[in-house]
């Protein structure tokens, strides 16, 4: 097609504006991660479950109160751990294996700026997540109480302290290893980090040193604030604060992109 006017089609070759090439990523791997079934098994599916269950059948006993009021908490920061830990060490170990990573490295998007749309798309996630075990736990009976700035704090204290040791892990090991590895430690965490079996339950020596576990923190912290109505818990934070500088520090330098 001709031009009616100087400049009319002229081509404007460069990049996108950097903000929107992040947003476009982020876009792309959360619907990714959305179509993904066994990632919605994971990351949706088994945490409203485990809620459901065991708020419905007494089969473990979570002290004085409500159920309900021990779960949820819990069942909140494994959400947050099957995202932002255990789904994208997955997905980023086989994007790595299959040369996606490699290849997204060498577009006009900087490394830092996948990782941020990564990270973004964990977020978008992790909120569908809590909208949803929310409204599951109100229907059981659920009465929370706290402070919600505390909540948000603990959620993204636990959100960065998981993300980087996924990354981590999936920077650093084959992708079957880390698919093995991931899955191990979600169950591990699961049982030993408090979300389900009160840590009190276990020997005083194991108690303090689950205790330091991002799980731990993340779903004590939870149940501290949402349970027992305590203000900030400033050592769950700091706990927390430690393994995100920790993790996201070791992902940044040991991550291999190939």
């Amino acid at each position: 097609m001709t031009a009616t006017g100087t400049g009319t089609y002229t081509p404007k070759p460069g990049a996108a504006p950097l903000p929107r090439m992040i947003a476009a990523q982020a876009l792309l791997e959360t619907k990714m991660l959305l179509r993904n079934g066994e990632q919605l098994l994971l990351t949706v599916v088994i945490p409203a479950l485990l809620l459901v269950l065991f708020s419905t059948v007494d089969i473990i006993d979570t002290g004085a109160g409500e159920t309900v009021d021990f779960l949820t908490p819990g069942v909140l920061a494994l959400a947050v751990m099957s995202t932002a830990f255990t789904g994208q060490a997955i997905a980023t170990g086989f994007e790595r294996r299959y040369g996606v990573l490699k290849r997204l490295a060498s577009s006009p998007l900087p490394r830092w700026g996948l990782m941020t749309a990564k990270t973004l798309s964990v977020l978008v996630t992790e909120v569908l997540q809590v909208i949803l075990l929310t409204v599951i736990a109100f229907a059981l009976g659920w009465s929370p109480q706290g402070n919600p700035v505390a909540v948000v704090l603990l959620l993204v204290l636990g959100t960065a302290a998981f993300s980087g040791l996924g990354l981590l892990m999936a920077g650093t090991l084959k992708a079957e290893a880390t698919l093995a590895a991931a899955n191990l430690v979600f169950l591990l965490l699961l049982v030993g980090g408090g979300v389900i079996v009160p840590l009190d339950k276990f020997p005083s020596g194991a108690q303090d040193v689950l205790g330091l576990l991002p799980i731990s923190a993340l779903s004590d912290g939870l149940r501290d604030v949402l349970q027992h109505g305590a203000g900030m818990p400033w050592g769950d934070l700091g706990i927390l604060a430690v393994w995100a500088v920790v993790g996201l520090a070791a992902a940044g330098k040991f991550f291999r992109w190939e």
